[in-house]
């Protein structure tokens, strides 16, 4: 018996809960020497089928020596993994590295052999796929390249598990058995089905708790009053089509209903599944609970109690104890001190949260960490909805509360292609992962709207976040170059939201503006030049204005090509002939229903009855004919909720697309965007109504530059490749550099030489440590030449006196150093350097930095003041192409200063566009270059100069983009 003290060192950090394809959770772990019983029972549980799959001849149970060596790994050469539910195995994968026989050999392969068994109960559910992925990590993490896997023929559904990975892999026939070999390097097509997967996924196990058959509330009071009951009577009350109890271990024995509906004293006296269990008990009995739904194989939780993370350190825990227990069950969780779901959809008709009544159907999704801010957000789209059900009201509601396991990237994956849902809005008070929340946000904002208001202060009590040190500000840039629409306020998400909802998006900035109010006419010109917006001259009607004028008006505006968008404003108007809210709300209508391409936007005054009238859709009104766009510049997802899960096609981001797989491989497929629909026939004629000229044109102007995003996205450019590149050559530099310490800031030659590799050239600077040296160093240069101090308080500082430009001899060069020393202290506290002079043009600095929650970042501005004190830098995601480097040079407010601002020469750009997408590629290619400074780049009317450069080397960051699936404890 192997002592502890003997045994390898256990990899923690191994262990994972994934996603299934059925949307139920499982975890993978190492597999140790305790695990011998549960190896036995779970092999017992398996079919002779797959018994005979996995070792090629009937072999009904194991041997002892069998269970000693698959529980005994030594976690490099030999490494076992299962897949658990409930604790108890459900599959099992290993490989043994090809050369080991047994122990670590001298020289060890690179190759490893590997086989899985999974439980026939479980078969179809994607665990294999999960193994694949998680054990591919571990045998990189332990240098093994490829994975070699011998299958009989019959074992369809295994060779169908190693060819969709998505891995180049080669196959072959031999005695009867096909060989299998792939690399486990990540590819453009692995990464695809890995997310496509990953999206799948993700998106069932919400829908498993936004549709559920059946619903237990626990914690369900007898007496009237309490949240239990009051949920109980939510659900009840909404009309829910499926099963509904009452569970509350106090009831007594003879207790047989509660407001009509069945009572038990436990989840587990319920005769019949449980889909759904909504928790409403004191924290310290929620465990109880947990248990009891786990035994009864409840789907998920809704955890409504308190006393969790947002309590202190001792919640936290417990929460954490909370979020185990449940997936190890396989179930997932919303919240704690959650709010509550909802979903308005017919078939389901569920409000199982604690606000008092079903909101009115429609197709905003809606997700919110805080529960008074959801409140408060049903509260204004029941108000702004006017009645209508199927366009502006809500499809489905979640509150995350803690945001313990599901989190806004879960649900966004449901809303991707969830077809009852045309615009997403969100409150995020704070984003676990904004990693792969910008990349799932990406990916949903080209196939519908996604309004965001995003926290700006720290993470309330509860969520957990991962450290970034990227400023607020450039991740909402990173968010908005993801396509997110980003709003300051809750009454900028709703009226953003309803704007999108209603209408189509505007193909321009091009803004007319009509209505029976001058004043308020131009306050809407003023408000729209400010947004960015080309508004053209206001049209007064004058007050006299009937509704016929109103509707003459409007038709000929969106019948003008030089219109993109039309803002009505209107005030009561005087005289017995005034057309009523009604009347001017149908004039309005069915002439924006001629023309459904164009948005219409009302802007009133003292007119409620027309922003409710507005909002009601009739019957009557002339329809547009012949094929109309969406209504409301949305698309809607094909229906993939039912039928069997299939297996992926690869789903790559806009930004990642590629039509050739790289060397040679098989190519990813192009992204699976969902398909256009036609709107209601009412849905056209439905138009926002705002009280304020601002509101409005802010909603405007938001869908004006989400519209030019999506058309933009859909040619987002491509990363290009360049033949002076030497990639492995920078890789041998930086394993040697690294050698010499965990992390390090390179110097002067190292850096120069490995930005050298991706052909970024640094101007030399030869140290000047006595007048003489800086003599000798002018002369190999050549003059002119600069002199500079490099001490950290003088480096970049030329305002504090500390570089001396244009000095054309030596005379000059030793008096600049005279002044130098004499106003700032001795050459050891100076640094001073003699660099050439460079071409005169703009200081710029350009900036690479991966961050540990956004990943690698771009950033781009002009030097000194404009960056430093007004914070006008601009930032891109990395990899960059060549569309994103040439929108990033542009998008800074002191942009014009490259262009010929006031008569001066023009930069060179192309040449600073080219530079971005060098050191964007070197620090993708590369994670190890965790930091890169280049300030100041000299941009000049033709070609620039890199002045200084810092590299900083760290080993390679975690990049959970190309690792295996896994869920998050936050």
């Amino acid at each position: 018996m192997q002592s502890a003290s003997d045994r390898p060192e256990y990899p923690a950090h191994w262990e994972a809960d994934v996603v299934l394809r059925d949307g139920g959770t499982a975890r993978i772990r190492p597999i140790t020497v305790d695990d011998a019983e549960r190896l036995v029972s779970f092999y017992e549980q398996v079919s002779d089928e797959s018994k005979y799959y996995r070792f090629f001849a009937p072999y009904p149970r194991l041997s002892a020596k069998d269970v000693h060596r698959f529980t005994h790994h030594d976690f490099v050469d030999r490494v076992g993994l299962a897949a658990t539910v409930g604790g108890e195995f459900i599959a099992t994968v290993r490989y043994d590295r090809i050369g080991a026989d047994g122990m670590a050999a001298s020289a060890p392969a690179d190759e490893a052999e590997v086989a899985f068994l999974v439980q026939d109960a479980h078969q179809g559910r994607g665990v294999a796929s999960a193994l694949l992925e998680h054990i591919a990590a571990v045998a990189r993490e332990r240098g093994i390249r490829r994975f070699a896997a011998e299958v009989l023929p019959a074992n369809t559904k295994m060779i169908k598990v190693f060819t969709d990975a998505g891995y180049t892999q080669k196959r072959s026939f031999e005695d009867g058995v096909v060989r299998l070999e792939f690399d486990l390097e990540p590819t453009e097509r692995s990464l695809a089905v890995q997310r496509a997967r990953e999206q799948r996924a993700e998106a069932r196990s919400v829908r498993r708790l936004l549709a559920p058959g059946s619903v237990a509330v626990i914690g369900t009071g007898r007496t009237p009053g309490g949240v239990g009951r009051g949920l109980l009577h939510n659900i009840r009350a909404s009309g829910f089509t499926g099963r509904l109890h009452a569970v509350n271990k106090a009831f007594p024995d003879d207790l047989r209903e509660l407001d009509g509906v069945p009572a038990h004293r436990s989840v587990r006296d319920i005769d019949g599944p449980v889909d759904l269990a909504v928790v409403a008990v004191p924290a310290e009995h929620v465990p109880e609970a947990v248990t009891e739904c786990g035994a009864h194989g409840v789907q998920g939780l809704v955890v409504v109690s308190a006393g969790y993370a947002e309590s202190g350190p001792e919640g936290r825990e417990r929460q954490r104890a909370l979020v185990r227990q449940a997936r190890a069950y396989g179930m997932r969780i919303i919240g704690p001190n959650s709010f509550g779901v909802i979903n308005t959809s017919p078939e389901v008709l569920l409000n199982a949260s604690l606000a008092p009544e079903l909101p009115r159907a429609g197709r905003i999704g809606l997700f919110t960490q805080s529960g008074a801010i959801g409140t408060a957000l049903l509260s204004r789209l029941h108000r702004r909805g006017g009645g209508v059900t199927g366009v502006t009201g809500v499809s489905t509601f979640v509150s995350a509360g803690n945001r313990a396991d599901v989190s806004g990237n879960d649900v966004l994956q449901y809303w991707y292609d969830d077809p009852d849902t045309d615009v997403v809005l969100m409150y995020l008070e704070s984003i676990g992962n904004p990693r792969k929340f910008t990349r799932l946000s990406r990916r949903t904002a080209v196939a519908k709207p996604l309004v965001v208001v995003q926290g700006a202060g720290s993470a309330p009590q509860g969520h957990a976040v991962r450290a970034t040190r990227l400023p607020h500000t450039t991740v909402s840039a990173l968010l908005r170059q993801a396509g997110v629409i980003r709003v300051d306020t809750i009454t900028e998400l709703v009226d953003t939201g309803l704007l999108l909802a209603r209408q189509p998006l505007p193909r321009g900035p091009k803004v007319a503006i009509l209505g029976n109010s001058e004043s308020l006419g131009v306050l809407t010109y003023d408000a729209c030049v400010s947004a960015g917006l080309r508004p053209q001259p206001p049209r007064d009607l004058t007050t006299q204005a009937s509704a016929d004028d109103f509707h003459a008006a409007l038709s000929r505006a969106l019948a003008d090509d030089t219109c993109d968008a039309v803002v009505v404003t209107a005030i009561p108007a005087i005289g017995e002939s005034s057309p009523g809210d009604a009347e001017l709300a149908e004039a309005l209508r069915s002439a924006a229903a001629a023309v459904p391409t164009k948005p219409v936007l009302v802007v009133h005054v003292e007119l409620g009855g027309l922003a409710e009238a507005l909002s009601a859709a009739t019957s009557t009104a002339p329809q547009a004919t012949g094929s109309a766009p969406p209504a409301r510049g949305t698309t809607r997802a094909p229906d993939t909720t039912t039928g069997p899960p299939a297996e992926p096609a690869a789903v790559p981001t806009p930004a990642t697309a590629t039509t050739t797989g790289p060397s040679g491989a098989a190519a990813a497929p192009a992204p699976q965007t969902p398909t256009p629909q036609p709107p209601a026939p009412e849905d056209s004629r439905l138009i926002p109504a705002y009280p304020a000229a601002e509101r409005a044109v802010r909603a405007l102007a938001e869908a004006v530059r989400y519209g030019q995003w999506r058309r933009d996205a859909a040619d987002p450019g491509r990363v290009p490749e360049y033949e002076d590149i030497d990639e492995k050559g920078a890789a041998r530099l930086i394993d040697g550099l690294l050698a010499r310490g965990q992390g390090l800031t390179l110097g002067p030659d190292d850096a120069c030489e490995l930005l050298g590799r991706y052909g970024i050239r640094v101007r030399r600077a030869l140290p000047a440590p006595t007048p003489d040296d800086a003599a000798r160093a002018a002369r190999d240069l050549g003059y002119p030449v600069a002199l500079k101090a490099t001490a950290p308080h003088l480096r970049h500082r030329a305002d504090l006196g500390g570089v001396r430009l244009d000095l054309a001899d030596e005379e000059q060069l030793r008096r600049a150093y005279a002044e130098l020393t004499g106003l700032f202290g001795k050459p050891e506290e100076l640094r001073p350097v003699v660099q050439g002079m460079a071409p005169r043009g703009v200081d710029t600095v350009v900036r690479a930095v991966i961050d540990p929650a956004a990943g690698a970042v771009l950033s781009f501005g002009l030097a000194g003041a404009a960056s430093q004190l007004l914070d006008d830098m601009a930032h891109r995601l990395v990899p960059v192409t060549d569309r994103d480097a040439t929108s990033l040079v542009r998008s800074i407010r002191t942009a014009p200063l490259l262009f010929g601002w006031r008569g001066s020469t023009p930069v060179d750009t192309p040449a600073l566009e080219d530079l971005l997408l060098r050191l964007s590629r070197l620090v993708d290619d590369h994670p190890e270059v965790v930091a890169v400074t280049l300030e100041p780049v000299v941009v000049a009317p033709h070609g620039l100069s890199v002045l200084d450069a810092s590299v900083r080397l760290a080993p390679p960051p975690a990049r959970d983009d190309l690792g295996p699936r896994t869920l998050p404890v936050y």
